[in-house]
């Protein structure tokens, strides 16, 4: 059954749990990040801390944000390298000092001031009903479409249109999913945000590829 609230979404015929499979917004709870309903990531081994395993750079004193949507699927590896990784570039030497210089005397502001530096890409935000294949890795302030696809172990540096299959690294377009015209129509439907009954009551036609029965 279908369940937002349930830590381990899989359940196999025989009753075995899946343990390695966790809806994400069960299993993490972070002040920079918006995880949506039924978002699921699955490892190969069970993880002690989920928000450092899928955003390892991402601090509760981060200015920007990691947004997932609902349905969003996230194979073993799957990362994002969010705006903190990032080190000051505007200077003569990349190294950050300060990182290593604190004393019992540093105050809050000037930790929080670490983090503003010029050049920051923002929040990472990724659609619903998103693929992210094994060990691809999400670069700074990249926005992914509804529907997207991305291939494993691709390096995605810049925004993924709607229903967009990328791979490799950088990543790059490798087809649309659907025409156009189809994308279109699966954007205005929005069957994500359905209540779950409705949604169960579809999955032929949303597995499928049944518009007029989703749009009727």
């Amino acid at each position: 059954m279908l369940d937002p609230t349930t830590r381990h979404p899989m359940i196999l015929p025989d009753g075995t749990v899946v343990k390695t499979v966790v809806n994400l917004n069960q299993v993490i709870d972070h002040p920079r990040m918006e995880i949506g309903d039924f978002s699921y990531y699955s490892n190969f081994n069970p993880v002690e801390d989920y928000a450092a395993a899928i955003a390892p750079y991402l601090f509760p004193l981060s200015p920007e944000k990691l947004i997932i949507g609902k349905f969003v699927q996230m194979a073993h590896g799957a990362i994002f390298v969010t705006s903190s990784a990032n080190h000051a570039m505007n200077g003569f030497s990349t190294y950050p000092f300060w990182n290593f210089t604190m004393t019992p005397e540093t105050g809050f502001d000037a930790v929080k001031a670490l983090f503003n530096m010029p050049g920051r890409k923002g929040d990472t935000v990724i659609g619903n009903d998103v693929w992210l294949g094994m060990e691809a890795v999400v670069m700074p302030g990249v926005t992914v479409g509804d529907g997207a696809i991305i291939g494993a172990r691709s390096v995605v540096t810049r925004d993924v249109p709607p229903y967009t299959v990328v791979a490799g690294n950088p990543a790059r377009e490798v087809r649309s999913r659907f025409d156009r015209k189809t994308v279109d129509r699966l954007l205005a439907i929005r069957w994500w945000d359905w209540p779950l009954d409705r949604i169960k009551a579809n999955l032929d036609a949303i597995t499928g590829a049944d518009l007029d029965a989703l749009e009727g």
